[in-house]
């Protein structure tokens, strides 16, 4: 395809710098809302391009039965580093790219149209704007890097945003902890990317993604090189890189940030840490896929394990809290646990790359409906005042549309057909049991409680006992429900998109089956899971304290999210704090500091001894001299 075709696809990325910029630097001198209008009306020409692109390349461009080529529609070089290494700076077009501009342009479309209704009054209206269009070009930056240290200038700007974003109610104490949480543990996780990246690109002498995932490129030519451990120097880099990953998308141990980071706006929790910012560490295992699958196939059984492991993880969690951006923030952390896991298990080629096709087809539909939740909690906390389920019920007779929104999401997310979530979770668990049936199994048993847990959370909304509220809850204003029904069609129908012809491993398409020796197992274990949902919250009763009581420590240690926050603070304060920071902070203090004090003191009192000498007093120096000169006589002559 010619690149200049595509070239308009820089607008992409310039436009919503420009949003930020103007709104940033002028939004104080006009009313808040002309600051929401601008920045919503570059990502509508953002989604229109979007959306063009996608037509265009999956399509109109494309030759059937071909594989996707991927090319670059813009680049220039920033920094010459050797006659082979240079960092460049463009748009990088292939399947896996179009897919995620699709996905990041369409929620943040909605989530800026949502905000102009549910951010009304707010102090700093305009600020949350100029954030919101700063995270958008980041994220899109990110999405269209045409190498790796491109990506991560852009995954460093899509951490500085999130901690912009959660941190936006910088008057409240809770919000600012969670931002700088936010920001420290994914420091210490890129800090892993930084030292991947270095490691490849020393081994590789590339940054470039095209030649990185060539059949006749340096990555997947690799053969041998340095071992360590048993492990290769490519298979150290691609962990160090999963690292970074891991960590933005909170997979376990580094997730501890995302149930916090629900103090931000809700909006801010629908972009960021739903559809988008969260899904960068599967986007980034799925650019470098081909070394993974071929040259590092140990890192790639790293990444099934990390993924269904926390996916087991959060689960387990979610079927505890209260809160129900909580409940969602621990539902997204288990479902990008799939989203890994399916990375994990794939092959790479035809249906051996059906795992490939798998995670991302979840990431695409998993954007819409889980963007979904999040903005409908968010009408539902704008309605009630409280984010608290158990202080919420038969709220279905207010909030009708919400309702009707939010219940297709459940659904959606249960993976009951027809619906977008059957189609993608189905592929996953295919994928699974072909490769590890205990992946498998902790995919299926999570497919219930997912289920289990997501129709708790609506059952206890908007059935059960209604509750004294404050005032009459009413449904929220159509610039905010409207975002809700496109989501909700988002959610119906993106399952029948046939994914198999548009995103595989080598870009070739393949034909897709529905295995109903796993659709029906799994359909089954979800409606299971609703009806235990169903008998235990549809009306108040005392079966949910009663299960509580029978699980006893399990659900304690379940509900105090299996105490790994306290097992941080216990590890920092008591062991880095105490053996490490103090003994340090000591020797700073004392032997630095001292030594340096201790020169300074000695040449002060040195002064204070000899400054006479400098006295300026013309009969001192003739004294001074004419002793001297009588000593040195003296001495002269005594040695003659």
């Amino acid at each position: 395809m010619p690149m200049n075709a595509y070239s308009y696809t820089l607008l992409i990325l310039l436009i919503p710098l420009f949003s930020f910029l103007l709104i940033g630097l002028t939004g104080h001198k006009y009313k808040p809302i002309i600051s929401g209008l601008i920045g919503t009306a570059g990502l509508l020409i953002v989604a229109v391009l979007s959306y063009m692109t996608a037509i265009k390349y999956f399509w109109t461009d494309h030759v059937e039965g071909t594989a996707y080529t991927s090319f670059k529609a813009f680049e220039t070089t920033w920094l010459h580093l050797t006659d082979n290494l240079t960092i460049n700076l463009g748009v990088l077009l292939d399947p896996i790219s179009v897919m995620m501009l699709v996905v990041v342009s369409t929620v943040s479309l909605m989530v800026h149209i949502y905000s102009l209704g549910y951010m009304k009054g707010e102090k700093g209206f305009a600020r949350f704007f100029a954030f919101l269009s700063l995270f958008s070009f980041s994220m899109l930056g990110l999405v269209l890097a045409t190498n790796i240290f491109q990506m991560y200038i852009f995954w460093e700007l899509v951490g500085v945003s999130s901690f912009l974003l959660i941190g936006f109610y910088y008057d409240k104490p809770s919000a600012v902890s969670a931002s700088k949480k936010a920001f420290i543990v994914t420091r210490f996780a890129d800090l892993g990317f930084l030292i991947g990246i270095l490691m490849l690109s020393f081994t590789t002498q590339t940054f470039d993604f095209q030649t990185l995932v060539s059949s006749d490129g340096p990555a997947l030519t690799h053969t041998g090189g340095a071992v360590f451990m048993g492990l290769s120097a490519m298979t150290w880099a691609l962990t160090f890189i999963f690292i970074g990953g891991a960590g933005k998308s909170a997979m376990f141990p580094l997730h501890i940030w995302l149930p916090d980071a629900m103090e931000g706006p809700t909006p801010v929790s629908a972009l960021i840490h739903a559809a988008t910012m969260v899904v960068a560490g599967v986007y980034l295992v799925a650019r470098l896929f081909p070394i993974y699958s071929i040259v590092a196939p140990d890192a790639l059984t790293i990444v099934a394990w990390v993924g269904g492991l926390s996916s087991l993880f959060a689960a387990i969690i979610a079927c505890t809290q209260n809160d129900i951006k909580r409940v969602l923030a621990y539902s997204t952390m288990s479902q990008i646990g799939y989203m890994m896991l399916a990375l994990g298990v794939s092959g790479y080629g035809g249906h051996d790359g059906l795992g490939f096709m798998a995670g991302n087809f979840h990431l695409f539909t998993h954007a819409m409906f889980k963007a979904l939740l999040f903005l409908g909690a968010g009408a539902i906390i704008h309605s009630v005042h409280s984010n608290d389920m158990r202080e919420m019920g038969n709220l279905r007779k207010y909030l009708p549309i919400t309702h009707i929104t939010f219940l297709i999401g459940c659904i959606t997310i249960a993976g009951i057909p027809p619906l977008s979530g059957f189609f993608s979770k189905d592929e996953i668990l295919v994928a699974a049991l072909h490769h590890n049936i205990y992946l498998f199994a902790i995919e299926f048993l999570v497919a219930g409680l997912t289920a289990f847990y997501m129709f708790r959370l609506y059952f206890n909304v908007f059935w059960g006992k209604e509750r004294h509220y404050h005032h009459t809850p009413h449904e929220s204003p159509l610039v905010m429900t409207i975002p809700l029904m496109v989501l909700a069609f988002g959610a119906i129908f993106a399952g029948f998109l046939p994914f198999s012809e548009l995103v595989t491993s080598d870009g070739l398409p393949f034909e897709a089956h529905i295995n109903y020796a796993v659709a029906v197992p799994s359909v089954l274990i979800a409606l299971v899971g609703i009806t235990v949902a169903f008998l235990m919250y549809r009306r108040t009763s005392a079966a949910p304290d009663k299960v509580a009581s029978a699980l006893g420590g399990f659900y304690r240690g379940a509900y105090h999210k299996f105490y790994i926050d306290e097992v941080y603070l216990f590890v920092t304060h008591k062991i880095i704090f105490r053996y490490i920071s103090q003994p340090v902070a000591w020797f700073d203090r004392h032997i630095v500091d001292g030594t340096m004090n201790l020169i300074g003191n000695t040449i002060e009192k040195s002064s204070y001894l000899i400054k006479g000498f400098q006295s300026g007093k013309v009969q001192q120096y003739g004294y001074v001299f004419i002793s001297g000169t009588i000593l040195l006589v003296i001495i002269f002559v005594y040695l003659w």
